[in-house]
Order: C-alpha cells, then sequence, then structure tokens
C-alpha cells in the first residue's frame, strides 16, 4: 500500500510505504531519515539482541554465537535484532544475486527466536563490496527478516534508536584506502553528506521525546580495541549525543565486547563486534576512563528496557553472561 502524506513540519510531500513483513511501517522523505515503526510488547517492555562483524558463512564461531543468540533471543522474547555492520566478509557482497546472504545470513541464524526483523547498518567491510547490494529490496524478497540502509530511525514506542553511517566520517578510507576499493556510490561529495547527515540526526535527536534514545554506529567513539576512538566520530558525532541526551551509542568494529561510561555525560557505549572472528590480546592502553568492561572473544549482546530501567548483557560463545549492567530513570511527566 503506498499513498501521499503531507508531513507537517516540513510542510513537504512524503512518500509512506507499508511493508507487511513483520508489521513494519516505513515513512520515507527523501529530506529526512528514514522512519520505521516496530512494535514493542503488549505490556509496553522492549528486548533486543544486538550483534557486529559476523558473515563468514559460519566460521570463526558464527555459527556457535548463532546458537546462543537464539537461546537467548527465546529466553528474553526478543522483539528484534540489531547489527552494527561488517556483515559480510572480507569484501561484502559481490551483487544482490551473492550466495554469501544466504550462507553467512539466512542459513546462519535459524532458531525460531530469531526470525526476526534485523535492523543493520553497513561497516567498513561491506563498503568494500557492492555497498548498494546490502540495501537493495531483492535481499529482502530473498530473506524479509534483512533491513539495511545508510541511515535510518526505529521508533519502537519506548526506544527510538538511530542507526548513523559512520564509514564516510572516516577520512583514511578516502586517502589511504591501503589497496582496497571502496564503493561510494550515493555518497557524493563526503563533506556534504556528512554534514547533511548530521544536520538530519541533530533535528530527529531534538524532536524525540523517546524515553530511551539510542545511536547505533559501525566505528565506536570510544574504545581500547585494535582501532581504538575514531576520532572523526569524537569531534563530530559525539557532542551531538551529548546535547541531546542520548542514552547509549552502540557500535561492532573492533572485534571484542565492550562497555565504557562516558567521563562527561550519562551515554554508555556499548562495542559488540564479536559475532564471529575475534582479536585474541588486541587492546590499546592509552584511554581506560570509564572502562567497565572488555572482553576480546567471541559472543553479543542484549538488550531489555521498560519505562524506568534498562539492563544490558553480554555473553560469550557458549552464552555465559560475562557482564551485566542496569540503569534507572526516574519517572517523571513531560513538560
Amino acid at each position: 500500500m503506498a499513498g501521499l502524506i503531507l508531513n507537517n513540519k516540513s510542510m513537504a510531500l512524503c512518500l509512506v510505504l507499508v511493508i507487511c513483513s513483520f508489521g513494519l511501517c516505513l515513512v520515507s522523505t527523501h529530506a529526512e531519515l528514514q522512519r520505521f515503526g516496530q512494535p514493542a510488547k503488549t505490556d509496553g517492555t522492549l528486548s533486543f539482541l544486538v550483534l557486529g562483524d559476523w558473515g563468514r558463512k559460519g566460521a570463526f564461531n558464527q555459527s556457535e554465537v548463532a546458537v546462543q543468540m537464539g537461546r537467548i533471543g527465546e529466553k528474553l522474547d526478543i522483539d528484534f535484532v540489531v547489527s552494527t555492520g561488517d556483515n559480510f566478509y572480507d569484501n561484502g557482497l559481490t551483487g544482490n544475486q551473492d550466495k554469501a546472504f544466504v550462507e553467512s545470513f539466512t542459513q546462519i541464524y535459524t532458531a525460531n527466536s530469531l526470525q526476526k526483523q534485523w535492523y543493520s547498518v553497513l561497516g567498513n567491510h561491506d563498503y568494500r563490496g557492492n555497498a548498494e547490494a546490502q540495501l537493495s529490496q531483492q535481499l529482502r524478497k530473498i530473506d524479509s527478516r534483512w533491513l539495511c540502509l545508510r541511515s535510518f530511525i526505529v521508533n519502537a514506542e519506548l526506544a527510538e534508536i538511530f542507526f548513523v553511517d559512520t564509514t564516510p566520517f572516516v577520512q583514511s578510507y578516502f586517502t589511504n584506502a591501503e589497496g582496497h576499493t571502496y564503493d561510494w556510490r550515493g555518497i557524493g561529495s563526503p563533506r556534504s553528506y556528512i554534514a547533511n547527515l548530521i544536520k538530519d540526526l541533530k533535528l530527529a535527536l531534538s524532536e524525540s521525546s523517546a524515553r530511551w534514545k539510542i545511536v547505533v554506529g559501525h566505528h565506536a567513539i570510544r574504545s581500547i580495541g585494535h582501532h581504538g576512538d575514531t576520532e572523526e566520530l569524537v569531534s563530530k558525532l559525539h557532542p551531538i549525543l551529548k546535547a541531546n541526551n542520548v542514552d547509549f551509542y552502540m557500535n561492532g568494529h573492533d572485534h571484542c565486547l565492550e562497555h565504557i561510561s562516558d567521563t562527561e555525560s550519562p551515554i554508555q557505549f556499548l562495542t559488540s563486534g564479536a559475532g564471529s572472528k575475534a582479536w585474541r590480546g588486541d587492546i590499546k592502553e592509552q584511554n581506560k576512563d570509564g572502562l567497565k568492561f572488555f572482553y576480546d572473544g567471541q559472543g553479543f549482546m542484549s538488550v531489555q528496557l521498560t519505562q524506568n530501567e534498562a539492563e544490558i548483557a553480554f555473553y560469550d560463545v557458549s552464552g555465559t553472561v560475562l557482564h551485566r549492567w542496569t540503569t534507572t530513570k526516574l519517572l517523571h511527566s513531560s513538560t
């Protein structure tokens, strides 16, 4: 079903598209981030899993992590799954008929509890292949769980999740590609692309009245893993998150599990990039301020939200809880 509506704030024509799978509803405009509606549970709570850096056709314990995700997903009755990027190794997909999509996604995450919507962003390895393929409607026809866009918003009632395309922020991918070829179609001028994305994100965050605000990107703002802090995000993205009372920034890129509390705000930096190959012992020592947890093996993360409480848990390849963290918010009337 498709039709036209008028956005009262922008007074621009918007395209409304309803996707039947999982009851997903997309409201899209050319000038704003696309928005998807994701129903919470009937009791108003929300739970989901977060996974990153995974697509290796089951190798490097990807299949074992998937089994435990299925078990925990059933236990928590999850509503959806978030992928923090680097969805297909080593160099993304070759096209929308690439068998790696089925071999690394459909045939791996087979548990009943994982047959929910997957919301994904692109990572730097995805940009090394045919990035447009992962964004195509064709993949959704192959597996209707799949939804990958550059940047978009999921309105999950209790929470709003803002997915940000962080790869174009990183200057070295343009200036020192180290022999790799990146698919920059759809980006145009990186400076303009980033400026427009920041503008859209600022507006969306400032207008959000969600109880919990979550931002997801591939690259870390803070990390003591192999790549460390992403300086471009520290300077361009971090101030926006602080100014708009974001609760969590979730990312992959470093192949580890990690929790760092921001020293300048209540933001929690959560890395879940251990979906397959991990980097044992690859730790940067220079900035451990706010570090609460670090694990250099495979695993994933869960998020449980209520009106006044959030619980984050990290699991290893056997499904053992390695770190659990809870925070509360006082209930108050909105002004």
